[in-house]
This record gives C-alpha cells, sequence and structure tokens, in this order.
C-alpha cells in the first residue's frame, strides 16, 4: 500500500520529468498524507499540474465519506472494481513523488522506512481519479494510488507498493485514446528492485501534522 509519501523536488525539475508547459507552483512536502489536495497530472490535462484531493471518491457515491479508505487502488483488480472501473480506463493520472514512506514490522514495533529511487529525484506513481458532484453542484475532484506487490526489495519493509512507472510509459498511462485495458495492465508491475534503497527514519512521521525535513532524516544509530 502506500499511506505517506514525499514531494521535494524542484519545479523545475519536475516540469522536465513530466514535460510540463511551465514550473508547478507547489511547495516541498516532507510527509504527504490522505485528504489532502496535492500536484497531480491527470490525463484531460497532460502538459500541466491539477490540484485534487486524496482519496478517490467515486461520480456515483451518494456522499464524500468515504474517501479516506480509497487512497489506494489495487493494480490487479482496479479494472474491475465499480469504483475504479471507470476511471481505469478514462481517468488516469501521475503523482510526482521524491519517495514514500512504509512501516516494517520489528520485534519491538513498527518503524517507519522512507523509500526511494537510487537515481532519480522525481518520479510518477500511477493513479486514478474521478470528479464527483454534491447534491449543491459543488465539484470535488480526487485520486487514488495504484498499487501493486512489492518487488523483492520491497518484500522485507511491506508485501505491496505502489505502482511506479518508468518514463517512457508515462504517455501511454496519460492517452486518451481508448487504449487496450491489457496494454494498460501490463504497466502494472513492481519497479525493478535494483534501483530502490531506503533507511529508517524518526517516528514523528507517524504524525500526519509534522511536515517538516525531520521526517525524512536518517534516525541516528
Amino acid at each position: 500500500m502506500c499511506g505517506r509519501f514525499v514531494l521535494i523536488a524542484d519545479p523545475n525539475l519536475i516540469q522536465q520529468e513530466f514535460n510540463l508547459s511551465a514550473a508547478p507552483d507547489m511547495a516541498m512536502r516532507y510527509n504527504i498524507a490522505p485528504t489532502q489536495t496535492l500536484p497531480v497530472i491527470i490525463n484531460d490535462k497532460a502538459d500541466e499540474v491539477s490540484y485534487l484531493r486524496w482519496g478517490l471518491v467515486p461520480s456515483w457515491a451518494k456522499d464524500a465519506a468515504g474517501a479516506a479508505k480509497m487512497n489506494n487502488a489495487r493494480s490487479e483488480t482496479a479494472a474491475e472494481k465499480p469504483s475504479f472501473r471507470t476511471p481505469f480506463k478514462r481517468r488516469r493520472c501521475l503523482i510526482p513523488a521524491s519517495g514514500f514512506y512504509e512501516w516494517q514490522v520489528r520485534e519491538k514495533g513498527k518503524a517507519p522506512m522512507f523509500i526511494h529511487l537510487k537515481n532519480r529525484e522525481v518520479f510518477g506513481m500511477a493513479g486514478l481519479w474521478d470528479v464527483w458532484r454534491s447534491p449543491e453542484g459543488e465539484e470535488l475532484r480526487t485520486f487514488s494510488i495504484l498499487t501493486t506487490d512489492g518487488n523483492d526489495f520491497m518484500q522485507p519493509i511491506h508485501d505491496r507498493m505502489p505502482v511506479i512507472l518508468r518514463r517512457e510509459d508515462y504517455a501511454l498511462w496519460l492517452s486518451t485514446d481508448d487504449v487496450p485495458v491489457d496494454k494498460l495492465k501490463a504497466l502494472m508491475k513492481p519497479y525493478d528492485s535494483s534501483d530502490m534503497t531506503a533507511y529508517e527514519v524518526s517516528k514523528v512521521v507517524n504524525n500526519a501534522r509534522m511536515d517538516t525535513p525531520e521526517c525524512i532524516a536518517p534516525l541516528a544509530s
């Protein structure tokens, strides 16, 4: 799963990585949590950043109460699940990230780990988005992060991980064409273990209100 992540890349680097028309206006984020509004690249506007709330609310939902429970979507079943089926076909997005957190189970409790790529300061996690309208006509745009089986590197930490896409797959994922589901499913695979690294961080990250560089500082031995 992916319940917290980090985005601290230079906006100009984000513009370059995702081929945007302009650098996004955003603050450094060290402890991103569900229900927060975040920069996302949606397939309807693939050359710019949009701002969506984390926790998908399906367009057909009666209310937005269940959003926090849909911060993740299992990539293996997303194309068939009622909440994610239509977004998987028509409303896909990339979520820029510098890394993510996962909690490793140990004898003395859970230890927070910061996981990132060795040679990329920012990468795109695959996601789904949707638009929900309240009875009063207010529009709410939300997203969910797709997850897959943990790779060999991740397995000792957690059995799931976000779907991290290769740069060369961004265009297909963000396509507005009628892409065959099988082609999209082929992208839903664990990222290369050899490109990943991790280290333990302080439990201050457990508090979603903490959003400072301390969150990603390596834990002193």
